[in-house]
């Protein structure tokens, strides 16, 4: 199993963050976590959670999209016996699970609204009653709400509460997407690379291409950083222990065995259109070597015998010319048997 993903990163958006995680943290108020999907929202209330008062008692989480109304009622606030069918006996919500730690309510926008009325009432006064109940029950509980939804424009057209919106943020903090982080992109790449390489039993990681790491940078990552542990896992497992990541995989749904009946422009491909596409593959396949495997190698030792040769057979000088350490260049010399003397 891969090891759990870690808050990690340098950029000057990324430290700010972290800073106004910190700085919120020691209060008991309630918080706003808003941001894309694969950002790290839950990472951060992990971190809120930690780093208050709080972090010796427990940390509760639910995702209100994952229930329908009913269920989600008796989770976040429990029920008593025979508050409907099936209830055989008590049953503690979160809320009272929480009681004295945190409460994260993720995709909180996914609420009814007569659910966002019962929630207002314990943000506010820290009261509640069980499904079926009717005896008041009191709680202390810093309740963490998190979204990938524009949360005043939903409380213009009423689909979110108002009252409970103003409640939530006392405090909100928006997750930078990773297209404005840039400069996080190669240390997250290498942490999921070492991460998938440990999962694979292997001894070590020969390292990203130059070329990787421009198609890091130029893809704009609307997955975020769960986007990228996928593609540099996926990387990694298919390539050869010894091998550098050449390339990325940024769809894995891409193929040349896709359906013809795909759509272009809203309608299906005409026949002309597919004529034109199996000449210029046709043409594509005529330039294609027939052993593309050995193609490659013939290139790469080449490539690494030009270089031993103009660098004097200098294997430090041969990396540092190819862009490669000193151990991704003995492990190419290794993989072509090439010994690297004149």
């Amino acid at each position: 199993m891969s090891s759990p993903q870690k808050l990690l990163g340098q950029s000057s958006a990324f430290l700010e963050t972290l800073e106004r995680v910190s700085q919120v943290a020691p209060l008991s108020k309630p918080v706003l976590i808003i941001g894309e999907r694969g950002t790290g929202k839950e990472l951060i209330v992990e971190r809120l959670h930690f780093l208050s008062p709080r972090w010796e008692n427990v940390l509760v989480k639910l995702n209100c999209a994952a229930l329908p109304e009913t269920l989600l009622e008796s989770e976040l606030f429990g029920y008593e016996p025979g508050a409907f069918t099936g209830a055989g006996k008590r049953h503690a919500g979160r809320f009272e699970r929480a009681h004295g730690g945190t409460l994260f309510l993720d995709e909180i926008a996914s609420m009814s609204l007569r659910l966002q009325e019962k929630l207002l009432r314990v943000v506010e006064y820290g009261e509640f009653e069980r499904v079926g109940g009717e005896k008041p029950l009191s709680v202390d509980v810093r309740v963490v709400g998190a979204a990938n939804a524009d949360l005043p424009a939903m409380a213009k057209r009423g689909e979110f509460r108002a009252d409970l919106l103003d409640r939530l943020s006392f405090d909100v903090i928006t997750l930078p997407p990773l297209r404005f982080r840039k400069s996080d992109i190669p240390l997250l790449a290498e942490q999921f690379a070492l991460g998938m390489t440990r999962e694979l039993n292997r001894a070590f990681f020969a390292g990203f291409s130059e070329t990787a790491l421009e198609q890091m940078q130029e893809y704009g990552w609307p997955g975020n950083v769960r986007e990228l542990k996928n593609v540099v896992e996926r990387a990694v497992y298919r390539t050869a222990p010894e091998d550098m990541v050449f390339e990325l995989e940024f769809d894995p749904f891409a193929s040349p065995w896709q359906s013809v009946s795909e759509q272009q422009d809203g309608g299906e491909i005409g026949e002309d259109e597919c004529r034109k596409k199996e000449r210029r593959s046709a043409a594509v396949l005529r330039e294609i070597p027939q052993d593309f495997k050995a193609h490659i190698r013939r290139h790469e030792i080449a490539i690494l015998q030009h270089a031993l040769e103009q660098h004097k057979y200098n294997q430090r000088q041969t990396a540092q010319a190819l862009g490669l350490s000193y151990h991704q260049l003995r492990g190419y010399l290794k993989k072509y048997h090439l010994s690297g003397k004149c």
